[in-house]
């Protein structure tokens, strides 16, 4: 299929649009539309939060009787089943629309090809694969829990140069500059829920929510205690909700989490721990799109092992903390540096005087 310079300019403001619901659209995912004849843009529209009106709709009561004839560019397959909204490709059928490009093909099983089917068999000329990567990578937390049946998990850190997150002694506040911990701030505010372990909150006590970014909502908080050592006195209750993953099925020992509003999980695994990969599995059951780590080398380290982390957030501080300060990430020895695991480099940047590096895990 190819694709005119004006469908990859359109395209591109789909995107930008569908990036507007960045923060929002959990768990669904975020999808921008563009209406346009002959040139002249007719309407616009993104989805803002679930259970309210998607990308299209928006789109085609802002163009009106306008849309008739007009080509529809959207950066996700238009839906064809009825969830907490009717479907949006037969509303783009109702609206007389001619064309219909996406960017991808929903990997939702519900979707999955069948509106863009739809759409042919009502007359209307479709196409999709345009900016797609792009697409994807707006909605990468979406498609893996649709593909894998569990969140993309981003794992967070801040650290020196010579790696270390903390002192020997547990101190580790602050490591990187304001502008930094800012920049952290939006990341979490795009995440459906945020990650620790139980030592975390023990050393450090800490909120675990979004401050100093305009969002309506706060994800979820998600503390892996094996033993339930949370105490309910944490400030991480101090608003927004809050799931606890045990590995020891103790109601006595939950009931104070519990009367402070927790969830709680029992995911044990052989060796007595939370099983990490049935909780990311709950996760993924839940509606958890993007998943936000920030725990101790402990935690961090274990994930990796169990291959769960797609990606590292890291900030790089321009000072050293020494040899006997805590690293990033518990893991065994290697005897062979053909063990060491490899990761691609998506971005570096500068934020503040900090470096903010973000590189992703390889097969």
């Amino acid at each position: 299929m190819t694709f005119s310079p004006a469908d990859h300019a359109h395209m591109a403001e789909a995107l930008r649009l569908a990036e507007l619901g960045l923060c929002t659209t959990s768990p669904n995912p975020r999808v921008g539309c563009l209406l346009v004849r002959d040139g002249q843009v007719l309407g616009r529209g993104w989805h803002v939060r679930a259970g309210e009106p998607h990308a299209e709709v928006h789109a085609l009561r802002q163009a009106g009787e306008q849309a008739r004839g007009a080509t529809a560019y959207v950066t996700l397959e238009p839906c064809s089943h009825h969830g907490r909204t009717p479907p949006c490709a037969d509303a783009l059928i109702a609206a007389g629309v001619s064309r219909v490009v996406a960017a991808m093909e929903d990997p939702n099983p519900l979707v999955a090809g069948t509106g863009l089917q739809r759409l042919a068999g009502a007359g209307i000329a479709t196409a999709s694969g345009l900016l797609e990567r792009e697409a994807r990578e707006l909605n990468i937390g979406f498609v893996s829990r649709m593909v894998r049946g569990r969140p993309w998990l981003r794992l967070k850190a801040a650290a020196s140069l010579d790696g270390k997150t903390a002192l020997n002694n547990g101190a580790s506040q602050w490591i990187t500059g304001p502008e930094a911990r800012q920049d952290g701030h939006r990341w979490r505010a795009r995440a459906c829920a945020i990650l620790t372990g139980i030592g975390t909150v023990r050393d450090d006590d800490p909120r675990l929510n979004v401050r100093g970014v305009d969002t309506g909502r706060q994800p979820l908080k998600v503390v892996v205690d094996s033993r339930l050592e949370l105490p309910a006195t944490a400030r991480l209750f101090d608003g927004g909700p809050v799931l606890v993953a045990s590995a020891v099925d103790d109601p006595l020992r939950a009931r104070p989490l519990l009367d402070r509003g927790a969830q709680w999980v029992c995911l044990p695994d052989a060796r007595g721990k939370v099983d990490l990969a049935a909780l990311l599995q709950e996760l993924g059951r839940r509606g958890i799109n993007e998943l936000h780590g920030e725990a101790g080398f402990k935690l961090n380290g274990s994930l990796l092992q169990a291959g769960l982390v797609d990606e590292l957030l890291l900030y790089l501080a321009p000072c050293l903390l020494g040899d006997k300060a805590q690293g990033l990430f518990h893991l065994p020895e290697l005897v062979s540096l053909e063990g060491r695991r490899k990761l691609e480099l998506q971005s570096l940047a500068q934020v503040g005087g900090d470096l903010r590096l973000l590189a992703r895990l390889q097969d």
